[in-house]
């Protein structure tokens, strides 16, 4: 244990400069942030076992010294969880310091910045390469002359090429800050950084201030380079979310594609359908929690066939008790499905509740991963190839099944399909099933990025309309087109105009649309269609 002495305004001594050298954590008692940050360079290299714990503490404003400078410097951390007070030196525990005579040490944002860069400079030596590439990142986006010799004796062990292009980045990016570099090995470090060409480039040669006249252009026009390939990367994001969003539209419109087209009903409570499907994904979660929370990341892929058969099931009920004596007759179809979809949603509030119900991202569509420029985000890629899927197997269905042959039938000319034998009553209900069954499936998709609420297909309702008059009623490939061309100008459009402005910009555009192709992009074709 240490003993702390009575301190008295004679201690207040400057620190002897020799001892500076010799102790790495002695800079850290000033109250001179410049000679904080120093010493927390010094400490990142000075290989002490020591060194995280203290920097952890002195980020976490953990770490505390003498309120006035005295021969010992002490440097201790009071940990907040424990209570205990160590030395931060040693790590040995000590008895409390009397608290009137210490003073925490306050990290500024200069500091926080420093201790960044600092436990970059420790996590290069660490074994794992993402560690080691997140070290590198981090000296890259705040360089310092001082942490050159470490880059570069990293660079000379590492092996993995990803890891070794940040390290040489960040070599570059350290060689400018230094005051004494060539200007050949500067021009070749504008190089190297151009190369990277993201917004953390961009910035470092944004930085450069009383760089000779050579370099200065050569970072002016590299800078010219990386704003044109950020705004192409900027282009390629706003088409991949239209592709996401164009996915849930697609999603939500397949089944009312095919409810509408074959029958010809407008099916207010398709939304609520959709929200069957998310609550199925909920329960069969709440299940895989309680009795099988070890192939928790199945849920979702069990959650399919689920919703689909659960939705299905209540859309031909729907068929057979409201909607099969209301054929012919659109306005009251309308306001009966539309006071269904109230029913529905009073009922799932009674049964869940209203407060928003958590389903769960499993693990392996969780993060996201680069493509140059863009970032990909694993939940809604794969929200985009769950959607083509679906509709790819709704395709097989309709083309090659006997079920899809007599709904082709039925939807060209239903009379003549009726004299040829088929039963279209029962067409009719396994049409509307499928229908409903699919906007079950979509549920489960949207249920990993949107809240699962009552009001939650609601929010797709109008969309989906939308998107089936857009590509033409009961065509599926007019379908998919209409889709992704809605979400990709929406998401263009919200930049500009916002996301409200943007939607009602969408529909007047429609609408202008539907006044010269009233059938939409792609018309069926069949007798009873043209007639």
């Amino acid at each position: 244990m240490l003993a702390f002495a009575p301190l008295t305004p004679a201690h207040a001594q400057s620190a002897p400069t020799s001892q500076t050298a010799a102790d790495p954590y002695l800079g850290l008692t000033s109250r001179d942030l410049d000679d904080v940050v120093s010493a927390v360079n010094a400490i990142s290299v000075s290989g002490d076992a020591r060194a995280r714990k203290v920097l952890d503490a002195l980020g976490n404003n953990e770490l505390y010294t003498w309120k006035y400078p005295r021969p010992d410097a002490g440097l201790f951390i009071h940990d907040t969880d424990s209570g205990a007070w160590l030395n931060a030196r040693t790590g040995a525990t000590i008895a409390a310091p009397p608290f009137m005579q210490v003073r925490r040490i306050v990290a500024s944002d200069m500091v926080t910045g420093a201790i960044a860069t600092a436990e970059g400079v420790l996590d290069l030596s660490s074994p794992d390469t993402a560690t080691r590439q997140k070290a590198a990142e981090a000296i890259f986006e705040s360089p310092a002359a001082g942490t050159l010799p470490i880059v570069q004796h990293a660079l000379s062990h590492e092996q993995n090429p990803r890891v070794r292009a940040t390290l040489l980045q960040a070599e570059a990016a350290d060689q400018l800050a230094l005051s004494t570099t060539d200007q050949t090995t500067q021009l070749a470090a504008v190089n190297t950084i151009a190369a990277r060409g993201d917004m953390a480039a961009r910035n470092e040669l944004a930085s450069l201030s009383g760089a000779p006249k050579a370099v200065a252009v050569a970072a002016a026009t590299a800078i010219k380079h990386i704003d044109f390939s950020l705004k192409l990367w900027s282009w390629g994001e706003t088409v991949y979310y239209g592709l996401s969003l164009g996915s849930v539209l697609l999603l939500a419109a397949a089944g009312l594609a095919i409810t509408f087209g074959v029958m010809g009903v407008i099916n207010m409570a398709h939304g609520e359908m959709v929200m069957i499907g998310a609550y199925a994904t909920f329960v069969v979660q709440q299940v895989f929690r309680a009795y099988a929370p070890d192939l928790f990341g199945a849920s979702v892929i069990v959650a399919i066939p689920v919703a689909f058969v659960v939705a299905g099931a209540i859309g031909i009920l729907i068929e057979r008790c409201l909607i099969r004596f209301l054929y012919g007759r659109p306005l009251e179809t309308l306001l009966a499905t539309w006071g269904l979809s109230l029913v529905l949603q009073q009922a799932v509030r009674s049964g869940f509740g209203a407060e928003n119900q958590n389903v769960a991202t499993p693990d392996w569509m969780s993060g996201f991963f680069m493509v140059g420029g863009l970032t990909i985000t694993l939940n809604r890629l794969c929200i985009i190839i769950f959607a083509f899927a679906v509709v790819g197997g709704l395709m097989a269905v309709m083309r090659f099944t006997p079920l899809g042959l007599r709904m082709r039938a039925v939807t060209q000319n239903r009379r003549m399909a009726a004299s040829m034998g088929i039963r279209t009553p029962w067409i009719d209900a396994m049409t509307f099933g499928l229908g409903s069954g699919i906007a079950g499936v979509a549920g489960v998709a949207l249920a990993q990025i949107d809240n699962v609420s009552p009001n939650l297909g609601q929010n797709y309702i109008i969309d989906s309309f939308m998107v089936v008059v857009f590509g033409g009623v009961g065509n599926l490939w007019g379908t998919v087109l209409a889709a992704m061309t809605l979400g990709i100008v929406n998401k263009g459009l919200e930049p500009v105009a916002g996301a409200v402005l943007g939607k009602i910009v969408v529909l007047v555009l429609i609408i202008l649309f539907i006044q010269r192709r009233p059938r939409g992009l792609f018309p069926v074709k069949g007798r009873a269609v043209e007639a």
